[in-house]
């Protein structure tokens, strides 16, 4: 009896220690940034360094420090540090907002699960552990997905197999050594020397390894599950209580917020408040240096307007497949053949209306159609970077012709 009580306060104050360290390292990641500010303050006249200053710099403990906090927003392909920030702290509070039942916490992050805490904690280990085990490949010349696991396997094993610091830290480590040199592998000897953008690889990588991964669980359970003690529920999550709303009416404002929330759907996070602090953290990038977000390339405002564009052009076609469902993958042209296209072709209108209309009606449909074939014991995130891949390799050489006659 007394360990039944004890367990749920248990629980609250492992929730309690992990939001308490995420809250400190959402901090400790701002002083970074105040710290690169202070280093590169002769710099500021020139307001801030850019893309080529960055990667140039390496191995330079700034340069790695951007770097490594730039591949919290590569998904979205801003890669730059004040777009990670934002993303993390519009994504802290939507999850505060959530836990506490606050109506404007938009979409629940995280659909719901209360997991964000591990989910998040998982991801930021793949990542650093990505970049130590992986940092070596990356030059001046030669940009390396060393972001993959960040977006991929490990919160996806947090999603599937629940919280706790087994899940946590296995699916961290399988998203360094599987996810990461598979992308590497693949962006480096298939990608490259056949003119494929690299998303292509990054995408194929992500759903290979975890395929692997999710068969390594099925049958070596003792990674994600205490077989020993089949009773006791480590990874139990407290309930969250969720805002009280009503069904959404599937107009034009729910249509806007679904919009904006696809922005940080390809993280796991799914939110209005991540997403703004995304964009408003990649605005702020640009506005200081437009050479600095989207690899030095000048884009970010074409880039994000073409986003937006396939993101809505889904939402519109595919509504009632959200009415249906709940949910449905209107985000993947958006982290995929929308920002492929524009770095191949640049940001012509031609390119941002072609990319985004080819891309919301091809990929969703795709992704979703492959989801439901995705074994049970695997999550479904597979169909959705399958998609990613085979969309961006039959649109991008299609917009190719089109532009070229």
């Amino acid at each position: 009896m007394d360990s039944q009580t004890d367990s749920p306060r248990a629980d609250s104050l492992a929730r309690r220690k992990l939001d308490t360290s995420i809250l400190v390292l959402l901090i400790g990641m701002g002083l970074l940034i105040a710290w690169l500010s202070f280093t590169y303050r002769s710099s500021w006249s020139a307001h801030w360094p850019d893309y080529t200053h960055m990667v140039s710099s390496l191995p330079d403990p700034s340069a790695w420090l951007r770097w490594v906090l730039g591949d919290i927003s590569e998904v979205a392909f801003y890669k730059h540090e004040f777009a990670s920030i934002g993303l993390l702290a519009g994504a802290y509070l939507a999850y505060w907002a959530n836990r506490t039942g606050k109506r404007w916490q938009g979409f629940a992050i995280s659909y719901g699960s209360g997991l964000w805490p591990w989910l998040v904690t998982s991801s930021l280990l793949g990542l650093l552990l990505s970049n130590l085990l992986w940092g070596w490949t990356v030059t001046a010349t030669s940009w390396q997905p060393t972001f993959a696991a960040f977006v991929s396997l490990p919160a996806a094993m947090v999603l599937m197999f629940g919280g706790g610091w087994k899940v946590t830290i296995n699916g961290a480590i399988m998203g360094a050594t599987l996810v990461t040199p598979l992308c590497l592998l693949i962006v480096n000897y298939v990608c490259n020397p056949l003119g494929l953008p690299a998303v292509i690889g990054n995408v194929t990588g992500m759903a290979v390894a975890s395929v692997l991964a999710f068969l390594l669980c099925r049958y070596v359970p003792i990674l994600v599950k205490d077989t020993s003690t089949p009773a006791v529920n480590e990874t139990a999550t407290p309930p969250v209580e969720p805002a009280k709303a009503n069904k959404p009416d599937y107009g034009i404002i729910w249509s806007l917020r679904r919009v904006l929330a696809d922005f940080s759907e390809a993280p796991f996070f799914g939110n209005e408040l991540a997403s703004i602090g995304l964009l408003l953290g990649a605005l702020l990038a640009y506005t200081l240096n437009p050479m600095s977000p989207v690899y030095g390339s000048g884009l970010l405002p074409q880039l994000i307007g073409a986003q937006a564009l396939t993101s809505a052009i889904g939402v519109v076609i595919w509504r009632r497949h959200w009415m249906h469902l709940g949910w449905y993958p209107t985000y993947v042209p958006l982290v995929s053949v929308v920002p492929a296209a524009i770095l191949t072709y640049g940001g012509s209108w031609q390119v941002i209306v072609t990319s985004a209309l080819l891309g919301a009606l091809i990929a969703p449909p795709l992704a979703h159609a492959i989801a439901k074939r995705v074994p049970k014991d695997m999550h479904p995130y597979i169909g959705n970077v399958l998609s990613m891949a085979i969309s961006t390799l039959l649109i991008i050489p299609f917009i190719g012709f089109l532009i070229s006659n």
